[in-house]
C-alpha cells in the first residue's frame, strides 16, 4: 500500500511540472513589440494659496511686535469676514531682527527693529483670490510674497490621459508593425507609470499700489501620464 500511495503523488505532481514549464517558454519566445505612450490632459485649477505678510519697523523690537500683531489681527479679521475659517488660515513664517548701522573701525549700532508676520491663506474659490489679496492689503498687509494655483482633484484628468496614453501606444505599436510586414497582435502587458498632480504654479506678486480691484487669471496646467505596453507581433507570410 505504501509503495502504491507514492507512485499516485508522484504521478499527480509531475504533470503539473510540465505544465508550468509549458506555460513559461512559449511567452519568452512571442514576437513582441514594446512601446511607450504619453497622454497629457488640460486642468484648469481650482483652488489657490496665498502668502500674505506685515513687515513693521519700530524703535524696539517689542514696539515693532506690538505694531506687528495689531494690524495682523486686523488682516486676518478681514478674512475672515470674507469666509474663510481657521482652517484655511496659518502662520507660516515670524522674524525679528534687528536693523544696523556699521561705521568703520566702530561697533555696529541698532537702529530699529523689523518684524515680519506671514500668513499662508487657502482659497478654495478663485472668484475669492482678487478679494482676499484686496482685503489683506488695505487692512495692513504690505508683501504679497506668493499666489499658487492649483487643482484640487484630478483622478478623472488622469484617467482620460492613461486612455490616450494607451491609444497613442497602440498606433505606435500597429506602425511598427506594418513597417515590420507583419500585424499587431493582442496586448500581452500594460505599466502604467508613477502619478504626480501638476506641481502649483507660481505666481509672484508685489504689494498693490493701485486701489483697482485686483484681477486675475489662473490658466491651465498639464497632466501627464506614460504607460509601457507591449503587444504580439504577428510576422507576415
Amino acid at each position: 500500500m505504501k509503495i502504491r500511495k507514492w507512485l499516485l503523488i508522484t504521478g499527480t505532481l509531475a504533470p503539473l511540472t510540465v505544465h508550468a514549464q509549458d506555460i513559461q517558454a512559449p511567452f519568452a519566445s512571442i514576437p513582441q513589440i514594446a512601446v511607450t505612450g504619453r497622454g497629457e490632459v488640460k486642468v484648469s485649477p481650482d483652488r489657490a494659496t496665498i502668502q500674505i505678510s506685515v513687515q513693521t519697523r519700530g524703535a524696539t523690537a517689542a514696539g515693532a511686535a506690538a505694531e506687528n500683531a495689531n494690524k495682523q489681527q486686523a488682516v486676518l479679521s478681514a478674512l475672515r469676514a470674507l469666509g474663510l475659517g481657521n482652517d484655511q488660515l496659518s502662520t507660516i513664517n515670524y522674524n525679528v531682527y534687528p536693523e544696523q548701522r556699521y561705521e568703520q573701525g566702530k561697533e555696529p549700532v541698532i537702529v530699529a527693529y523689523n518684524v515680519t508676520n506671514t500668513i499662508l491663506a487657502e482659497v478654495r474659490k478663485l472668484t475669492q483670490v482678487g478679494p482676499v489679496i484686496d482685503a489683506a492689503l488695505s487692512h495692513g498687509a504690505n508683501m504679497i510674497t506668493s499666489l499658487q494655483f492649483y487643482a484640487s482633484n484630478t483622478e478623472a484628468a488622469r484617467r482620460t490621459a492613461i486612455a490616450t496614453a494607451i491609444e497613442k501606444a497602440r498606433a505606435d505599436a500597429d506602425a511598427a508593425a506594418k513597417a515590420a510586414r507583419g500585424t499587431l497582435g493582442t496586448l500581452l502587458e500594460i505599466s502604467i507609470g508613477s502619478y504626480s498632480p501638476p506641481p502649483p504654479r507660481p505666481m509672484m506678486m508685489m504689494a498693490k499700489q493701485a486701489q483697482a480691484d485686483t484681477p486675475i487669471n489662473p490658466g491651465e496646467e498639464t497632466l501627464a501620464v506614460e504607460v509601457s505596453t507591449r503587444w504580439r507581433f504577428i510576422p507576415g507570410q
